[in-house]
């Protein structure tokens, strides 16, 4: 297939996984039932925030012509992925990146996150069975000519090992954190406990930590995070509440809670299910210089950044930890 043909099936899949096709309605409440964290509605944003950012055709053709990619692949090469889970298709825009280039993919999706995935291959292979062969789904990837692997930071050192031989891009942990200057509105600290909230915290662009001025209110912030109240009646998520809740208590640790969400003053930038750490600053320059400098922070939020509720809407040149995927295919 030319670039062109790639681009045209990519934004056919964008259309189709707004659909109400059966089959593809099924798979999602598969897809559902095989990981309580993955909720529909979360599916549905997850889905919808490919098919809007990434799967238009005007922006695929702009994000081709930026890498200058050519009409046919000369020397196609066979690239495995290892994808994580921790939201529903997180690993899609490695996929994109290897389909619109040309090049084989071999993927190793998670145990946690394969309806979506795998449902998604066999359309486009319906749909241009020339397609065939050229993805394939395996348990072991060995012999690619260069690897793509997301995973903790545990597993990225087995990464770093055993891929050590070949080209590769490996992910670790991130996270996301904001910066309030104290004069947010009602609306914005809405649009905040999205970036908190959404896919229960589980997401590299999940805010898990704030930067608040001396002296801040925390009720109206408390207050416009009520919106998510409703995940204390999901039992994993209400199981990690009541957990970190416990331990607070048990070491006698300051804490405010809306029932939803606790707050623990922490200056790690990471936080545990239902937590959100928080830091006080007096100079907001030190601040940026300390984030600026960290290998852990994957985007900011705040007034003179993302704006707050944007987080979970990356862009299609929006590369995770900053690496440029198609840069680095081109290279190979």
């Amino acid at each position: 297939m030319n670039l062109q043909m790639r681009i045209n099936l990519l934004a056919r899949l964008g259309e189709f996984i707004l659909s109400d096709d059966r089959e593809w309605l099924e798979a999602k409440e598969k897809a559902s039932r095989q990981n309580s964290w993955f909720t529909p509605g979360f599916i549905d944003l997850a889905l919808r925030n490919i098919s809007t950012q990434f799967l238009q055709k005007g922006v695929l053709e702009r994000f081709a012509a930026d890498y200058n990619l050519p009409d046919i692949n000369p020397i196609p090469k066979s690239i495995g992925i290892i994808m994580a889970g921790n939201i529903p298709l997180v690993g899609f825009h490695d996929f994109l990146c290897l389909f619109i280039s040309g090049n084989k993919i071999r993927i190793k999706p998670s145990s946690r996150d394969e309806v979506l995935i795998k449902f998604m291959v066999k359309k486009l292979e319906q749909w241009e069975p020339s397609l065939t062969g050229w993805i394939s789904f395996e348990e072991m990837l060995k012999g690619c000519d260069a690897y793509i692997a997301t995973g903790s930071n545990n597993s990225s050192r087995y990464f770093e090992y055993y891929f050590s031989k070949y080209p590769h891009i490996i992910r670790r942990n991130r996270t996301s954190v904001a910066v309030l200057d104290g004069k947010e509105s009602l609306e914005q600290l809405q649009l905040l406990a999205d970036d908190v909230y959404l896919f229960f915290g589980l997401g590299c662009r999940n805010v898990t930590k704030i930067y608040i001025p001396a002296g801040y209110d925390f009720i109206p912030l408390l207050k416009a995070f009520d919106k998510y109240n409703y995940f204390k009646d999901h039992n994993s998520y209400r199981n990690n509440y009541d957990y970190n809740l416990a331990l607070l208590i048990l070491n006698r640790s300051f804490y405010m809670t809306n029932e939803s969400v606790i707050l623990s003053e922490n200056k790690a930038f990471f936080s545990r299910i239902s937590m959100l750490h928080y830091e006080f600053y007096t100079d907001k320059n030190e601040v940026l210089d300390q984030l600026k400098s960290s290998e852990e922070i994957q985007c900011i939020a705040g007034n003179g950044f993302i704006p707050f509720g944007k987080t979970q809407c990356p862009s299609l040149s929006d590369f995770a930890d900053g690496v440029d995927t198609l840069k680095f295919l081109k290279n190979l």
